[in-house]
């Protein structure tokens, strides 16, 4: 009875409601407009750019991550492919970390960049990131705390300014971008159908996350690991969904993982500069 009288006051106030997400097929109760969503969003960028280090200045290089990351939007559900502006930003930063906004705002940091060896590797972080975004797990979050920080009716005539105060709070205290097991597993399977889609090898984010596992050994754990639960875990999901339903593009040429366009026309532009000697194609 309480949750029903709860959603009959949000849509009475208009600040949103129950919907069925067209990339995940389970219903969410988001309590801000779209609008608002992707007003606070823009608001908080620029605070979030500037807290990981500012973009990486290197034409060359942001145009890669750039065409890289759009192919893969436009393999999203057709709800999400024009209805937000998909951006791709490169952060310079050592930290190993990525992360994402509503409205299409994704970010890769330039420490996770330089482990990587082949395109799909990359394709694999950014479509999991832009799975976090069709699934809308920051608009979750972002209802979750406005509304327990502002209060259900002072939330329905929140400006975008104020609301885009909660965002920069939470990137502050680090707890925007924190998700749970069941919303990992969510845009790791979002991340899969559209690296797929893109003509990816899948087994790269086999490769990601041993890369992340790799370095949560270390004396200092990756920022990723702050975020995102530990990557173990998150193995054997994937091995499992490549072992099922993905079984299809295990050593099938349609798929692949593009290491000589990588070690072209990205990794000269890293430090150091990961260059094999004879790059497969």
């Amino acid at each position: 009875m309480r949750s029903a009288s709860l959603l009959l006051v949000v849509l009475g106030l208009g600040v949103g409601g129950c919907s069925v997400n067209p990339a995940t097929g389970r219903t969410q109760l988001i309590l801000i407009s779209p609008q608002q969503i992707l007003a606070m969003s823009d608001a908080a960028a620029t605070e979030v750019v500037a807290q990981h280090g500012g973009e990486i200045e290197s034409p060359p290089l942001r145009a890669y991550v750039d065409r890289v990351g759009q192919g893969l939007a436009q393999r999203t559900e057709i709800e999400f492919r024009d209805a937000h502006d998909w951006t791709f930003t490169i952060v310079d930063s050592d930290e190993i970390n990525a992360f994402a906004l509503p409205g299409g705002k994704v970010y890769l940091s330039r420490g996770l960049l330089e482990r990587f060896t082949n395109e799909a590797q990359v394709a694999a972080v950014l479509g999991h990131e832009i799975g976090h975004v069709t699934a809308r797990h920051v608009d979750e979050r972002l209802s979750q705390v406005a509304l327990a920080q502002l209060g259900l009716g002072a939330l329905g005539e929140a400006t975008e300014s104020q609301l885009a105060l909660v965002v920069v709070g939470m990137v502050t205290q680090g707890t925007l971008l924190r998700f749970g097991r069941d919303q990992e597993r969510e845009a790791d399977i979002q991340g899969l159908k559209y690296m797929t889609a893109a003509g990816y090898d899948p087994d790269a984010m086999l490769e990601v996350l041993q890369i992340l596992a790799d370095a949560s050994t270390g004396p200092r754990p990756p920022e990723f690991l702050s975020t995102h639960p530990h990557p173990q875990s998150r193995l054997r999901t994937v091995r499992g969904l490549l072992d099922g339903p993905y079984h299809h593009t295990r050593n099938n040429p349609a798929f692949r993982k593009y290491r000589r366009r990588f070690q072209e026309e990205a990794a000269p532009y890293l430090s150091p500069p990961r260059l094999a000697s004879h790059p497969a194609p």
